[in-house]
């Protein structure tokens, strides 16, 4: 199966400070030994080494040079798959937009969506699944049975 990763995830996988850092690389590594694939985005890459450098989120925040290291290692995985907006993705964005009546705050969530859907992605690996429920092509992977993300 493959499973679109989003900033809120990988965040967690890669900080070791972050609350939910052990059952996100749980998740990770189930997943992987089940031979599941991960799809990364430009827009998740970007989002995720804006984040894990702010130490204003984390008491522990990475370097730019520890973020990009970590974001390479997904971005060149041989389990990941590379997903850009095209097109065709950027309009399903624009058309969920307006369908669904989102407003500014869900302006990058719904452009990964329309990359994850026109791509024939319809799982999503994320702490915030409330992102994705107004859009029902997706079913988000929860952390554990017991603890769901968000």
């Amino acid at each position: 199966m493959r499973h679109g990763l989003d900033t809120s995830f990988l965040v967690a996988v890669e900080v070791a400070c972050h609350p939910e850092h052990a059952a996100a690389r749980a998740v990770a590594e189930r997943l992987r030994r089940a031979g599941d694939r991960f799809v990364i985005t430009p827009q998740v890459v970007a989002e995720f080494l804006h984040v894990v450098t702010d130490p204003k989120r984390f008491s522990a925040s990475l370097t730019m040079e520890q973020a990009l290291e970590r974001v390479k290692l997904w971005w060149d995985a041989k389990d990941a798959e590379r997903v850009v907006p095209t097109d065709g993705k950027v309009t399903w964005f624009l058309t969920a937009i307006a369908k669904h009546r989102l407003g500014r705050k869900r302006v990058l969530d719904s452009l990964l969506a329309g990359t994850f859907h026109t791509a024939g992605i319809s799982s999503v690996l994320t702490l915030n699944p409330a992102d994705f429920a107004v859009f029902p092509e997706f079913s988000c992977v929860p952390l554990t049975a017991e603890h769901p993300p968000g």
